[in-house]
């Protein structure tokens, strides 16, 4: 099912650098064929490629996929209150996730298998919506956002980050 691309005022302003990377589609498709491109793209790392980091200060590969993670479950559920007709405001996603754990002393395959099962729910959850829920609106980060709003951002927020794997560590780490 085609889910209409959100427009400027379904949702925050810098969800539109996310959003807008995202060509306008069937949202269930869309997670799915997107989890198996990060799942072709970590699968070969290995445990020891999987510690690598493209410089002083930046996240491993592990810590990236954490932070996915992470992301994708604040979002799901932000999603779920919002397409459910929960109209309490959501507050703003805090950045220190990655850092109140350690993602890198966790085994590579562990953290595969672990986006695997959150993005199938995601997955789950976007195709039990029907199109008025997902044209629900809720209010996140003092902002005004739709459910099919929030669909687009997790996928959009997983581009983002696959761009930078192939852009910044992927060809450093075809070097080693």
């Amino acid at each position: 099912m085609i889910t209409p691309k959100p427009v400027e005022g379904d949702y925050h302003p810098n969800s539109g650098y996310y959003i807008d990377g995202v060509p306008e589609g069937d949202l269930v498709q869309m997670l799915q064929e997107q989890k198996q491109e990060v799942l072709d793209i970590y699968g070969p790392l290995g445990e020891e490629r999987s510690l690598y980091r493209y410089g002083e200060g930046k996240w491993s590969l592990k810590e990236l996929l954490g932070h996915l993670m992470d992301t994708e479950r604040i979002a799901a559920y932000r999603l779920m209150c919002i397409a459910r007709g929960d109209r309490t405001p959501l507050p703003r996603h805090p950045e220190l996730f990655v850092n109140g754990t350690q993602f890198d002393r966790r085994p590579f395959a562990e953290l595969l298998e672990e986006y695997r099962i959150v993005r199938e729910a995601t997955v789950a959850l976007v195709r039990g919506l029907t199109q008025e829920e997902l044209s629900r609106a809720g209010t996140v980060n003092e902002v005004r956002n739709t459910a099919a709003a929030t669909a687009y951002f997790i996928l959009g927020h997983t581009l983002h980050h696959l761009n930078v794997v192939r852009e910044r560590y992927l060809p450093s780490l075809a070097l080693l």
